[in-house]
């Protein structure tokens, strides 16, 4: 069970390194690299191990910082970073911070011109950037005054850089001053700069420890993107909250990423629903490869496993399918967690089943992100988490089943969006922060989400249905790349809808078993198959529910980097 206060050590810092209750994000790496300097810090496998400790991260960070600082970076300055996820893209990060200014983390894979629009509309002075988008950066078009590498091989490499000329050293930020402006791809519109002060991402770090432990022992992947609020928060801040070490994943192959999980001996795997469908759909593709006895009886025994777990609280399932785990590179993984978007229940028990603490968040980068987390001890399928403490959270006109819009209150809540206070205004009630999401929650204060807001479908009888509720339902579906439920009007002037699914075959599957079966799967026969996979989900929906038309598409449909197909585009 997780300690209830986690951060009591910051105790015997606080009036030292620190004032007040919550250090500010350079504080948290210096006390962590006071209590474990030559623990490993940040590493990368290109292809081979390299690695640098605490103490050696820190010596960088401060030297960086120290040359930002002669280069008249001063407090308040925004500083923006771009690059794939790297140690140079973290000790840049931190260097920024360390220098009293503000960091911009922009997500590498937009367009040239997007990233330009984001510099100018949070009025960066400079930037790090990786290669590939370095040469095309032209810093005088955008008012920046310089512009520095990722890599080492352009020129102004950011370990390279050295104060050249005495300056005095930055203020230290206060726990209540902006540290960072993140810039959301979303899903729904238009990108705003969420502003997070030092305070929003270090009590938000420390707090969701109360739900579940992490120790410097464990080892973080960071897979997704790091920009992102999820992997920044979850990942990067925590693992150096605690002195863990942070292994860079650079490509999202699996191949790559189950090389990189059993070299680094990984214990803390974070990714989003797609990802853990793919890894759990090659897991069970193995067992059904030993035959129907087989997969019969292993099946047989994980449901035996999941009973005992959830009933006793002891996990039987490391040991009983240890040979499984390892083969799949996941035999020294401790927790994994997902987040980013709604995961069927029956994969969150399956996880839990195989032996893996695996358990669901919920958040928002507005909440930086993390309010909700599902204890490993107490984990419940159906739930995104448990209230962290100092979260509170309101459900606005609920219904008869008590489900309703989300507002949550928390010291994680943002401070509004840059220089957008109309947003900003309709952004909060009250005081509330609104999520746009829809849920309810139960008495033991555990958040359940049945979709969006401004998603929601209105059918012929009257009744409200939710997109993710019908998608959860397909997630076990190989044949699938990318699926999309949505609303269809029947009848403008009675605003009465109906029920289609859009949906991305995919093509490798089908051609794999056209090469088995020997069926020729043209665009007629795909559509019939996947017709049928619809008849079935449909069949364990109430009527209300069931999906009216199926569109197959012959393009992918577009998606965010951290995987979740942007809605308002493909409708």
């Amino acid at each position: 069970m997780a300690e209830l206060t986690p951060w009591k050590f910051l105790d015997d810092y606080r009036g030292k390194v620190f004032e007040g209750k919550w250090p500010n994000l350079p504080d948290v790496f210096r006390i962590s690299a006071s209590r474990y300097p030559e623990r490993p810090c940040f590493t990368i496998y290109d292809p081979d191990r390299n690695s640098m400790s605490y103490h050696e991260a820190l010596v960088k960070i401060e030297k960086l910082a120290a040359f930002l600082t002669s280069e008249g970076i001063k407090n308040g300055d925004k500083v923006a970073v771009s690059g794939k996820n790297s140690p140079e893209w973290a000790v840049s990060y931190l260097a920024i911070l360390f220098a009293g200014a503000i960091v911009v983390p922009i997500d590498y894979q937009l367009k040239n011109p997007e990233i330009e629009a984001i510099l100018k509309a949070s009025e960066s002075a400079a930037i790090f950037i990786d290669e590939e988008k370095y040469d095309a950066l032209d810093t005088a078009s955008f008012g920046l005054k310089a512009k520095w590498s990722l890599s080492k091989n352009k020129a102004g490499y950011c370990y390279g850089l050295k104060a050249e000329k005495q300056a005095k050293p930055a203020k230290a930020a206060s726990s209540m001053d902006l540290a960072a402006i993140l810039y959301t791809s979303g899903t729904t519109g238009n990108p705003k700069g969420v502003m997070l002060s030092h305070q929003n991402l270090v009590s938000d770090c420390y707090l969701a420890q109360a739900n579940m432990s992490i120790y410097h022992s464990d080892v973080f992947y960071a897979l997704l993107p790091i920009h992102h609020s999820y992997t920044m928060l979850a990942v990067f801040i925590e693992a150096i909250s605690v002195g863990a070490e942070l292994v860079f994943g650079q490509r999202m192959v699996t191949k790559a990423i189950l090389k990189d999980l059993k070299e680094a001996k990984v214990t803390m795997f974070l990714g989003v629903p797609m990802l853990f469908n793919k890894v759990l759909a090659g897991i069970m593709k193995g067992i059904k490869d030993k035959g129907s006895f087989a997969y019969g009886m292993i099946r047989s025994l994980m449901k035996l496993s999941g009973f005992i777990k959830k009933l006793f609280k002891v996990n039987p399932g490391k040991k009983m399918f240890g040979a499984i785990l390892d083969k799949a590179s996941l035999k020294t993984i401790r927790i994994c967690i997902s987040g980013g978007g709604p995961l069927a229940p029956s994969i969150f028990r399956m996880y839990n089943e195989l032996g893996l603490d695996f358990v669901q968040g919920y958040g928002l980068t507005e909440t930086s992100p993390i309010i909700t987390l599902n204890p490993t001890y107490a984990y419940k399928e159906t739930s995104v988490g448990k209230l962290i403490p100092e979260v509170e959270v309101k459900i606005l006109e609920p219904d008869e089943e008590g489900r309703g819009e989300i507002a949550v209150k928390g010291p994680m809540v943002m401070q509004g969006y840059f220089k957008n206070e109309k947003a900003t205004k309709e952004a909060f009630l009250d005081g509330w922060l609104l999520t746009g999401d829809v849920g309810y929650l139960d008495a033991d204060n555990y958040v359940y989400l049945t979709g969006r807001a401004k998603n929601l479908i209105v059918t012929e009888g009257g009744k409200n249905v939710y997109p993710e509720e019908i998608e959860n339902n397909f997630q076990l579906y190989n044949e699938i790349e990318q699926l999309l439920v949505k609303g269809y009007m029947t009848d403008a002037k009675q605003k009465i809808e109906a029920i289609e699914v859009l949906i991305y075959p995919n093509h490798e599957w089908f051609e794999q078993d056209a090469t088995k079966s020997g069926i020729n799967y043209d665009d007629a026969a795909i559509k019939a198959h996947l017709q049928k996979i619809v008849n079935e989900v449909n069949a364990g929906m109430l009527p209300y529910q069931r999906i009216n038309k199926l569109t197959v598409l012959k393009e992918a449909m577009e998606m965010t980097t951290t995987k979740k197909i942007k809605r308002f585009m493909a409708v």
